[in-house]
């Protein structure tokens, strides 16, 4: 009977982690859509900022929480799926990134949050980033 329950939590916990790595990127999604309508309330710049701010901490917190590269870069990847598209003009030539300091702002300051992000998931999570820890540990 145990060996049926420890299979069967096998391919449960497979499938919440597939259900978990969706709900990140669809959060990166939802932050990109939702910065993309509000990136310039306030002060101009400042709530861009804020959205930058906000896909690099959804990275390196969703990294830290799944200890996974894929969970920092699934939301990252989300964002910048939901930027490009939205940043896209339509045939009649309308954005709604606008080429002013808080579009700037929000497109590439974004862009580089994410990618940091992205980045620092991987150096902190990857294999790799983790045999370079430990070379360094060792000659110590």
């Amino acid at each position: 009977m145990s060996v049926a329950r420890t299979s069967g939590s096998g391919q449960h916990g497979r499938l919440m982690g597939i259900c978990a790595y969706v709900l990140l990127f669809l959060f990166g999604l939802l932050q990109g859509v939702i910065g993309c309508f509000q990136y310039s309330r306030g002060p101009a710049p400042l709530a861009a900022i804020g959205f930058d701010l906000a896909i690099l901490a959804t990275c390196l917190l969703s990294a830290w929480g799944m200890h996974a590269v894929a969970g920092g870069l699934m939301p990252g990847v989300g964002w910048f799926v939901a930027a490009f598209v939205l940043a896209t003009g339509t045939q009649g030539g309308s954005v709604l990134i606008t080429n002013t300091t808080a579009g700037e702002w929000f497109l590439f300051g974004g862009a580089a949050c994410a990618a940091v992000g992205c980045l620092l998931s991987y150096v902190r999570w990857s294999k790799a980033g983790h045999g370079n820890r430990m070379a360094r540990r060792a000659g110590r």
